[in-house]
């Protein structure tokens, strides 16, 4: 219940106890003197009554003042003992100007004197940009990327400039211009996506190294390149034909492939071929040749002899390649006409029952034959004329 309320015995919130029916604000020097009896109660003092009152006021006062020393003592040491994590790393400013550099654990630092600066040192921090930008071929595209980066000095991170973090992006925003403005527009959203990402993470490492800032950049992800929405449709049209184009290049290139090894191969056999043949030509005719030399050696001593046999050779080769003979009869006008041709075209089963047939049987064969022969070369010089068949 409600020290205000009906019933509420009239109780104020400050102790005053029942006063009637007066309400009044409370007495604030009987608060204070409340409040300074529980100090003087918590440090060992009191008040010994109204006859020592000045000397027991005067010793609770400089006792709370110790008091209040000591209280500030210690949320000082409280506040300046500090722990670094080890993923983290602190710089101590003495005076404004640079100290040391703390590692990981347990530390103290003496504020405002030393002013100190903690950071997560390896921990990857990501800055994400989404900007549109001009190709080199004046075309725009909007172009979306990704920078992870850790501090990798510390002491340059606080010293050297004053907002890091701001140059970061600024830097990113250069560098990332600097190489999309190199850039044709096909490779900036084609195959050149990857190339430009290592492009720009090595401009962006030496700005930020030429400030000084400390910083580190691990990875540049270029996560997404596309025109502006207006020219979308009109920009996949081109896409697709550079797909056929390129589509195109790739059939010709394996038509070629298997083409042009090929002809390679029928050109060298020709080029083997002609060389063999050269060769074959080049010792046939010096075969010939010394022949030719030898023959005349021989011709040289046996004029007669060698006539002959050759005569002998020119008939016999001119003869093999003929399929009919003549044969002519020594002092008369018959000549005996042999259809080699006829004769040599028989059935398959002619051929094969020949084939089974045996010398003496082939030589009968012959003897019969030779003596046909006879008898009709005798006829035709009994009857004085020429058969021919």
């Amino acid at each position: 219940m409600a020290w205000n309320e009906p019933g509420g015995n009239n109780q104020d919130p400050w102790g005053g106890g029942n006063k009637g029916d007066k309400q009044g604000p409370p007495d604030l020097d009987d608060a204070f003197r409340k409040f300074q009896d529980k100090l003087n109660n918590m440090f060992g003092g009191g008040r010994k009554g109204n006859g020592s009152g000045g000397k027991a006021s005067s010793g609770s006062s400089s006792r709370m003042f110790v008091g209040i020393l000591v209280l500030a003592a210690a949320a000082y040491i409280w506040n300046a003992v500090y722990t670094v994590d080890e993923k983290e790393q602190a710089v101590i400013l003495r005076f404004g100007e640079y100290a040391e550099t703390i590692g990981p654990g347990l530390h103290i630092y003496f504020p405002p004197i030393d002013t100190k600066f903690q950071e997560r040192v390896t921990e990857l921090r990501t800055y994400n940009l989404h900007q549109q930008m001009l190709t080199e071929d004046e075309n725009i595209v909007e172009v979306a990327m990704s920078v992870q980066y850790n501090i990798d000095n510390i002491k340059d991170y606080v010293l050297n400039v004053a907002k890091p973090l701001v140059s970061l992006e600024e830097a990113t925003q250069s560098a990332l211009r600097h190489v999309v403005g190199g850039s044709e527009m096909y490779q900036v959203l084609t195959e050149g996506r990857e190339v430009m990402g290592i492009e720009v993470r090595e401009r962006l490492q030496a700005y930020l190294n030429s400030y000084g800032a400390g910083l580190k950049v691990a990875k540049v992800n270029i996560e997404s390149a596309q025109p502006p929405k207006e020219v979308q449709t009109a920009f996949d049209d081109v896409i697709r034909a550079r797909e056929d184009e390129e589509r195109a290049k790739n059939v010709a290139q394996v038509y070629a492939n298997k083409v042009v090894p090929e002809a390679r191969g029928q050109a060298q056999r020709i080029i083997e071929d002609a060389n063999g043949y050269r060769d074959e030509v080049i010792a046939r005719a010096e075969g010939e040749a010394d022949r030719f030399v030898k023959l005349m050696k021989e011709y040289r001593e046996a004029p007669a002899v060698t006539r002959e046999r050759l005569y002998i050779e020119t008939i016999q080769d001119v003869l093999s390649q003929s399929s009919k003979v003549l044969v002519d009869v020594e002092g008369g006008n018959n000549m005996i006409y042999l259809p080699l041709d006829k004769l040599t075209q028989a059935n398959t089963k002619t051929a094969a029952t020949a084939r089974q047939l045996s010398t003496q049987e082939l030589n009968e064969i012959t003897t019969r034959v030779t003596e046909e022969l006879n008898k009709r070369v005798n006829s035709s010089r009994a009857s004085g004329g020429r058969v021919g068949r």
